[in-house]
């Protein structure tokens, strides 16, 4: 079982009970589903976790009817599964509808980056540049768990970019569901290095404001393709 407590935000907190305030505009439930569907998203919570209802009221000095329905909103997202007296589990998805997945995400991403490359401001493409070449410095080190990180931050930047609401809070939802399989292609064999080099792709697409070019390096990037598919299903297994 997960130390769900211990995971605030992607942060890890010492152990013991973690008050929890609800964010502006938001139910204590919702606030809780944040945090939760966070370390899942951050890949701390790994797909077959079983989310304890009781340790996550303690840890957070909640009742249980907050957890409870944090675990619903969680479910209609597709992000946890309730199995009656089981209590709730991160949702496993089987490799086929996993990689059918990453064909949706992919071409919602290219979207985003090529509504970026269209609408991005000189302010905001700065700032992109900026996470990119943290991702360079952390890619040296080779922390994975810092260079995933940073990979989020990067893609975000670009949903951001897009200035398009719906269509980022679409995309994210999708990046939640496949989160922690995301984090493990990030663990293959020179994805670090491929990554740089993609990001870097697509950042100069859409500085240069290319829409054709930002999609589709987009869309290569995070689709599952060739060699990278046939490892990625060796590794699932």
């Amino acid at each position: 079982m997960v130390d769900t407590g211990a995971l605030v935000g992607g942060k890890r907190v010492k152990n013991g009970q973690t008050s929890l305030a609800p964010s502006p505009g938001m139910t204590l439930a919702e606030s809780l589903r944040q945090k939760l569907e966070g370390a899942i998203a951050a890949g701390h919570l790994e797909p077959g976790s079983r989310l304890d209802e009781q340790e996550i009221a303690q840890r957070f000095g909640v009742s249980r009817t907050p957890v409870r329905e944090a675990f619903r909103l969680m479910a209609a997202n597709n992000l946890v599964e309730l199995r009656g007296r089981q209590g709730a589990t991160v949702r496993s998805i089987k490799a086929q509808a996993l990689i059918e997945m990453f064909q949706v995400m992919a071409e919602l991403e290219g979207l985003c980056a090529r509504l970026a490359a269209r609408r991005v401001s000189q302010a905001w493409g700065a700032e992109i540049g900026k996470i990119h070449q943290r991702l360079v410095a952390a890619g040296e080190t080779g922390d994975i768990d810092v260079f995933y990180d940073i990979n989020q931050e990067f893609h975000e930047a670009i949903y951001e970019a897009s200035r398009n609401t719906f269509l980022a809070d679409q995309t994210r939802k999708l990046r939640n569901q496949v989160a922690a399989y995301r984090r493990r292609v990030t663990r293959m064999p020179n994805r670090i290095a491929d990554t740089v080099r993609e990001h870097e792709a697509i950042m100069q697409a859409i500085l240069a404001h290319d829409p054709e070019r930002a999609h589709s390096a987009m869309r290569d990037h995070v689709n599952l393709l060739g060699d990278n598919l046939l490892d990625f299903l060796a590794a699932f297994e």
